[in-house]
């Protein structure tokens, strides 16, 4: 097991709006999923004073849970004082990506929450727990990729961010 020096990776990871800028792949999606996000009252929560919470991400621009989660934790990062968000790419980070395998797969994204020191107090991913076993039981071929995606779109789309934030934040331990 490789230990990972957060700080660093930190340093590395850019932040939401430069990954989008850099995007390839889906950006309307991602810019889109960002602009109608909305951060519901129970999740503007205190960070306290002098302490900071950050989400260090690992992403692809492709990746539908990606785009369908990281825009709602970056819209929350913008309205949360002392929370904050960087993404870095999963492709070029493989030691990374190699400590938080689902399952064995290089499922993404997976999001680290950090404390002050660069510590790592938890992390979520790669989709909401109530998605999983519907992903588990029609990922292809048991159903047709674009059915597959199409059904996983419009789960993210009925929940608008709420399973993903509130299981995030049970992970920043304020």
């Amino acid at each position: 097991m490789v230990t990972l020096d957060f700080r660093t990776l930190w340093d590395a990871a850019i932040d939401f709006g430069a990954f989008v800028d850099q995007s390839t792949e889906q950006q309307d999606l991602w810019a889109g999923t960002y602009r109608i996000a909305r951060i519901p009252d129970w999740a503007r929560i205190t960070i306290p004073p002098g302490e900071q919470r950050r989400l260090l991400a690992l992403a692809e621009d492709w990746c539908v849970d990606t785009a369908s989660t990281l825009p709602v934790l970056a819209k929350w990062a913008a309205e949360v004082p002392g929370l904050s968000l960087r993404i870095l790419r999963r492709d070029e980070n493989s030691d990374f990506m190699d400590q938080y395998l689902t399952g064995g797969a290089r499922s993404i994204p997976v999001v680290v929450v950090l404390d002050n020191d660069f510590r790592e107090l938890g992390h979520w991913g790669p989709y909401p727990v109530p998605l999983s076993g519907w992903a588990k039981d029609h990922k292809p071929p048991v159903m047709m990729q674009e059915e597959y995606v199409k059904g996983k779109r419009t789960w993210y789309a009925k929940d608008r961010g709420e399973t993903t934030l509130r299981e995030v934040m049970a992970k920043l331990g304020v």
